[in-house]
């Protein structure tokens, strides 16, 4: 990068904070907005409940005429008590209401909540429902508006069945399995003639408020998001930060998740959603106390005979990858789910390291019963000693390079005109060639150790080992560890102050001082000048590390800082145990046996060193070019 590309950077930079500055609304006009919105909302808020009102009001009619109509099919489950039941287990507890017939709360037992409950309640009352719907030739069937009667109740079964006037009914059979996996059957029975003979379809609405369940609101929701798994291929999902209303998904589905950080509902079908199922996902707004407004609008196979029921399998629990691969091995659809894909280990290149590597270190280490923060140094340092050979060959080559400066000086001082430094670029390439050093070889760790930053960077985030986990004085490995904390936002900060973050950010200017020191004593001519202006953009960059990074996990930041402590280290050490004189004698006795038969450069550098002769060359018919014009 050359000093014309870096000055640009930089004023791109300028350019955006100040423009980003420039346009803040003052006080006044951020007051006027938020009346502005308030009176927004609260119109808006006013025509929902009118909707609303209406709408319960047109059903409520609907219910009276049909409960005064004793030839309604269903006219007798229209009328009823809402009871409930609870199916239970050592991992979860799951309520039904016999009115819909529904599971209308989940609680996952052992995971506490961020308000000090010992366990997590995953939805509750009417934050969720599920309606399924069955178009009759004369009435349609919701069960939603029916009371349903349970029987076999038992800690982990019961059947709720609504019953029709012409004898027949709907009942709706849960199986609680041994962990979070409930199967559910569903069978129309004597109701044949109530349906088309063609008809072989029941429409499903699934809605759910998806509650905030940890700490760091903004963090927890950039990972809750609507996903699905498609029939013939993979996994995919709504855009987590964007409103998306009735979204199509023109690709028949084996499973639907509503999802938020660490834990999931999902609703598996036996015989598939069909094609052109209808996704809805909202953020909502903070302080809300919930992330998401989902829906999904599907259909699935139906039998209106009730030879075949229709079945499905709902997953309630945690994201944890291994008891995710698990629950395919329990289900009886003998479908290949990939439900690990509900923790994001990141784009392929990282998701490999991730999957094949980070998991199995990280379930190694975690066997153990060791703190999740000393589970992160380890890992850390099991890196860095994977690395190790490639980061001191790094550093050699800049060694190398440093020892030899006052010789590349010397032989380069004749190239101090500006249409010259490709000649002296060609001569410093000779020279190192001849003492056999490759100036690109420094390059080559940063290359191999950025996809393991970034893996990690999708890994922790997702981990919900590290949940609930102290070290230090981080109460939380999982969301920010806040030293100072304040009611309103500030732009581009927040509301808090995260003292892992702060540690990331000054290790990573120490980490840049320490590096653009080591290159700086290598360099020759102008290239100290260029690193002059890139050192500011070195400088630069953990400040704006410290606006993306203030939100996130204690756990990551803890990472990123003790990564760059070892790297720091090994550096220091490198730098000390190096004897420059002995390094130089070295490369002197490597250019005694080169002098008559120079090293030739191979792959990049040699590449490189063809386009600089190349450009070389244009230069100098350029300049006989000009020279001729003068003449």
């Amino acid at each position: 990068m050359n000093k014309n590309n870096i000055i640009g950077f930089l004023l791109i930079i300028l350019v955006l904070i100040g423009f980003s500055w420039y346009n803040q609304p003052s006080s006044e006009e951020i007051i006027a907005q938020q009346k502005q919105d308030s009176i927004a909302n609260a119109m808006k808020e006013k025509a929902e409940m009118e909707q609303k009102i209406a709408s319960e009001k047109k059903k409520a009619q609907a219910i009276a005429e049909a409960l005064n109509d004793t030839t309604a099919l269903f006219h007798k489950s229209l009328n009823g008590t809402n009871k409930t039941v609870v199916l239970k287990n050592e991992k979860v507890e799951l309520t039904l209401n016999t009115k819909g017939g529904t599971v209308s709360k989940a609680k996952i037992l052992g995971f506490p909540d961020r308000n000090g409950e010992k366990d997590i309640t995953l939805f509750d009352g009417n934050d969720q429902k599920m309606n399924f719907m069955l178009s009759g030739k004369s009435m349609n069937i919701v069960t939603n508006d029916l009371f349903f009667e349970p029987s076999n109740i038992s800690d982990s079964t019961v059947t709720m069945t609504a019953m029709a006037g012409n004898g027949g009914s709907i009942s709706i059979n849960y199986v609680l399995g041994k962990d979070y996996l409930l199967h559910i059957s569903m069978r129309a029975n004597g109701l044949s003639g109530v349906f088309a003979p063609n008809y072989r379809e029941m429409d499903i609405e699934w809605t759910d408020k998806c509650r905030q369940q940890e700490k760091g609101f903004t963090f927890e929701n950039r990972y809750a998001s609507l996903t699905y798994k498609e029939n013939n291929g993979g996994t995919d999902y709504l855009n987590e930060t964007s409103e998306k209303i009735d979204e199509k998904i023109e690709e028949s589905l084996d499973w639907i998740a509503f999802k938020n950080q660490f834990f999931s509902a999902v609703l598996i079908a036996k015989n598939n959603f069909a094609a052109n199922s209808l996704m809805t996902s909202v953020p909502q707004e903070k302080g809300s106390g919930y992330l998401k407004f989902y829906q999904a609008k599907m259909k699935t196979f139906f039998d209106p005979t009730g030879a075949e029921p229709t079945e499905f399998e709902m997953f309630v629990g945690p994201n944890d990858f291994r008891l995710l691969q698990n629950i395919e091995e329990e289900s009886k659809f003998g479908k290949d789910l990939e439900l690990q894909q509900l923790v994001y280990l990141g784009w392929p290149l990282f998701r490999i390291i991730n999957r094949w590597f980070t998991l199995y270190v990280f379930d190694w280490l975690t066997g153990f019963g060791l703190n999740m923060g000393i589970v992160l140094i380890l890992i850390t340092l099991l890196l860095k000693l994977i690395t190790y050979p490639m980061v001191k060959k790094s550093y050699m080559s800049s060694a190398k390079m440093r020892v030899l400066k006052p010789k590349v000086e010397e032989a380069t001082k004749q190239y101090d005109k500006p249409e010259d430094q490709m000649q002296k670029q060609q001569a410093m390439m000779a020279i190192y060639s001849k003492y056999g050093v490759s100036p690109l070889s420094g390059c080559l760790p940063m290359l191999i150790q950025m996809p393991i930053w970034i893996a990690m960077f999708n890994f922790v985030p997702n981990a919900i080992q590290l949940r609930g986990e102290s070290f230090l004085w981080i109460n939380d490995l999982s969301t920010y560890d806040p030293i100072i904390e304040w009611d309103t936002n500030i732009w581009l900060i927040g509301d808090h102050l995260s003292l892992t973050c702060i540690l990331f950010c000054v290790s990573n200017i120490l980490y840049s001082v320490m590096s653009m020191r080591q290159q700086r004593d290598q360099m020759v001519g102008q290239q100290a000048e260029q690193m002059k202006m890139m050192q500011w953009m070195m400088y630069l960059m953990p400040v704006m590390f410290f606006f993306m990074f203030n939100d996130y996990s204690a756990g990551l930041n803890f990472y990123y800082f003790i990564s760059l402590f070892f790297s720091a280290a090994i550096m220091w050490t490198l730098r000390k145990t190096t004897n420059d004189q002995k390094l130089l004698d070295i490369l002197e006795a490597r250019y005694k046996e080169n002098q008559n038969n120079p090293k030739k450069m191979s792959g990049l550098a040699a590449r490189l060193e063809a386009i600089q002769k190349q450009a070389a060359e244009i230069q100098r018919q350029q300049r006989e070019m000009q020279n001729r014009r003068k003449q």
